[in-house]
């Protein structure tokens, strides 16, 4: 079993000061986080004077009952009482500060952090690279755990270090032997906490792993529900779900196994605790030297001190999962962070020498993750108001060609300049409309350059809501003219791919295109949804509209609405044809 070396000690403790320097810097935390954190401050400094209060007052309690003086015995028995319901009240608001504070943080945390994944299409790239598993569970779990137990450690640290200080010269004052035991107590339990504990920090980082892909085994069942009960396939998802279990388990195992040894350790050593005192102390009372309420409260000091001093001993379990969490989190902005510098620097590296056309020069794909060559150094140009039908047998090509102009399939060699994804749009076989209203499926697409999404001047989603009368008019023109009225108008949530027949979800997205009328419009095979003649009014429209349409089919089609064609050849190989009659012609040469 690996452990942490002292360099990825180093490396843990210098990205937990990095997540802490970027909230206490982030002016969005506001005036309220400060406010809370002055409270849980002063919480803190009245629960531990409250501590050393009560520890006097138990003793004079004690000795009250020892020395049968009923006065006094009722004197300290009303200030304890006293003591003890200040105590809860204080303790109880530290605890709702300390929950309200974690909130705040927790909230600003996984907004960062989504804005991050979200932005510049780092969650794309995130899952092309497989650099980081399960970015949705680091966002949403892994946050809440570093939050909430980031903020506890902070306060018990705190207090430990107030009540070494409040505590230390109660101690000393009682017997200089006792407190100098405390501290070789605690300093030997510490260090054989850490050398019997140290399997946990790998444990429990592959745990929350393990976690997440029995988890997403499950997941994949329900998303695929229909598919995979058309096909029989149970035993292949029933194989994966189990053997992602079993692992789960094993890792849990070891886990138990090693929680168990430090268990032994720690629970012993927690017992002990409860004894020394009266060992070192009592003797002093039996010869006289000390009153007995001072056995008492010898207990209370050292208990509290060997609390504050064996903090990593009381919570070594929680602080390896912490110490995992931290290193998530860690890997996940670091890696967003890359991707989204990668965006940034293809997107500057993409500018047109003139934002009029699409150019495509030497480009080379491969399949992914396969050296089988998809298009082999391919040059053309997509003019303005000069449709293209690009056409061929292999699918696979197409959809790479398709992607990559669209920035998410790398490409092997060559590159592709373009005008920016406002002036570009792409229309994939398959619609992608999520479940929400009919407004909000024709938002405006955020802009690929110029902004961040933290940036305070970018636009907000209620900004590129177009009006209802444009969205509309749009419907009208393509033929859904009557899909508001049908489904409750535009702003009732409906889960559209499930509603709506699959040319009517085509037809939805073309509306789409129309109001937003960017310069090209790239339609991948939009004749397996559409028939031919309703095909050719799409087509005509976006003619009348002047947004240039580049057509992904197998094969040749619509030849009046197109001027140019790209012929896509069995192993990458390709041909440009200024005109679709010369193909027309050889393709029914070769039918007859």
């Amino acid at each position: 079993m690996s452990h942490l070396s002292a360099n990825d000690q180093r490396v843990t403790l210098s990205r937990l000061k990095a997540m802490v320097k970027a909230v206490a810097l982030d002016p969005r935390m506001g005036p309220k986080a400060r406010w809370l954190l002055i409270a849980l401050i002063v919480c803190m400094l009245l629960i531990n004077g409250l501590n050393v209060v009560n520890s006097f007052i138990g003793r004079d309690f004690m000795t009250a009952i020892a020395d049968h003086d009923e006065k006094e015995f009722w004197d300290q028995a009303l200030l304890y009482l006293g003591v003890f319901g200040a105590l809860t009240f204080v303790s109880v608001m530290s605890r709702f500060t300390e929950e309200s504070l974690g909130l705040l943080w927790r909230k600003w945390m996984t907004w960062r952090l989504f804005e991050l994944y979200a932005d510049h299409r780092v969650y794309w790239r995130m899952d092309v690279s497989e650099e980081v598993d399960n970015p949705d569970q680091r966002i949403a779990e892994d946050v809440k755990a570093f939050t909430t137990t980031s903020v506890s450690f902070v306060l018990m640290l705190s207090n430990a270090l107030l009540t070494v200080i409040a505590f230390s010269s109660v101690l000393w004052h009682i017997s200089p032997q006792l407190f100098l035991v405390a501290i070789g107590y605690a300093l030997v339990g510490t260090l054989l906490t850490i050398q019997f504990g140290k399997p946990l920090i790998k444990l429990n980082d592959q745990q929350l792993d393990k976690e997440a892909a029995f988890r997403s085994s499950l997941i994949g069942l329900r998303e695929h529900a229909d598919m995979i009960a058309l096909s029989r396939r149970e035993a292949f998802w029933i194989d994966r779900a189990f053997k992602r279990l079993q692992a789960l388990t094993d890792n849990l195992t070891a886990i138990i196994r090693t929680n168990r040894n430090v268990g032994f350790f720690t629970t012993g050593f927690n017992w002990m605790i409860q004894i020394i005192p009266a060992l070192i102390v009592a003797p002093l009372f039996i010869e006289g030297k000390v009153e007995f309420g001072v056995i008492t409260q010898s207990a209370v000091a050292f208990t509290q001190l060997m609390g504050a001093f064996s903090l990593i001993i009381t919570q070594f379990q929680s602080i390896s999962s912490f110490v995992a969490v931290i290193n998530r989190l860690s890997l996940l902005s670091e890696s967003a962070l890359k991707e989204k510098q990668h965006g940034i620097q293809s997107l500057d590296e993409a500018k047109l020498l003139s934002e009029s056309a699409i150019l495509i020069k030497d480009l080379t794909l491969n399949a992914q993750h396969s050296p089988h060559c998809l298009v082999h150094q391919l040059t053309a140009t997509f003019k303005p108001r000069k449709p293209v039908l690009v056409y061929g047998s292999d699918a696979a090509a197409l959809t790479a060609l398709f992607r990559s102009i669209a920035g998410i399939w790398s490409a092997t060699e060559g590159r592709i300049q373009r005008p920016p994804l406002d002036q570009c749009l792409f229309v994939s076989e398959r619609p992608y409309l999520t479940p929400c209203t009919l407004s909000e499926l024709f938002l405006r697409p955020y802009p690929d350059v110029g902004k961040d999404l933290d940036d305070p001047s970018a636009p907000k989603p209620q900004d590129l809501l177009p009006h209802e009368s444009t969205i509309q008019a749009a419907l009208s023109m393509v033929g859904l003219e009557t899909l508001a009225e049908r489904h409750g108008g535009f702003h009732s949530v409906h889960d559209w791919d499930s509603e709506l027949p699959l040319a009517e979800q085509q037809l939805l997205v073309i509306a789409r295109v129309t109001l937003l009328g960017p310069a090209f419009v790239l339609l991948d095979r939009p004749g397996s949804s559409l028939e031919p003649s309703r095909l050719a009014k799409v087509l005509e429209i976006l003619k009348e509209l002047e947004i240039t349409a580049i057509t992904f089919e197998h094969t040749i089609s619509h030849i009046d609405l197109h001027e140019n064609a790209l012929e896509i050849l069995e192993g990458g190989q390709w041909q440009w044809h200024p005109s679709l009659q010369e193909p027309l012609a050889e393709m029914t040469a070769r039918s007859n």
